[in-house]
C-alpha cells in the first residue's frame, strides 16, 4: 500500500513519493529481511513489480515532451 500522500514533505527530487514506496517495499519484503539478499536479486524474481513499472512510467514521463503541458505521470 503507498505511504506517500500530497500534504508530505518532498525531498525535491522528481517521483519522490514513487520512489520512497518501491525502496520501502523492497527493503520490508521477505526477500531482503529473512533471506539476506540483495534488494537486485529480489527485483529478478518480480518482487514489488506494480511499484517498478509505477517509478519507470514516472521516470519515463519525465522525458516526454507533452509532459510539459499535461504534467508528470504518477503519484
Amino acid at each position: 500500500m503507498p505511504k506517500y500522500y500530497e500534504d508530505k514533505v518532498e525531498d525535491g527530487r522528481a517521483c519522490s513519493g514513487v520512489r520512497e514506496d518501491f525502496k520501502t517495499c523492497l527493503l520490508q519484503h521477505d526477500c531482503v529481511v529473512k533471506d539476506g539478499r540483495t534488494p537486485s536479486a529480489c527485483l529478478r524474481e518480480g518482487h514489488c513489480k506494480a511499484l517498478q513499472v509505477a517509478f519507470f512510467e514516472c521516470k519515463r514521463s519525465m522525458l516526454d515532451t507533452r509532459s510539459r503541458f499535461r504534467g508528470r505521470k504518477g503519484y
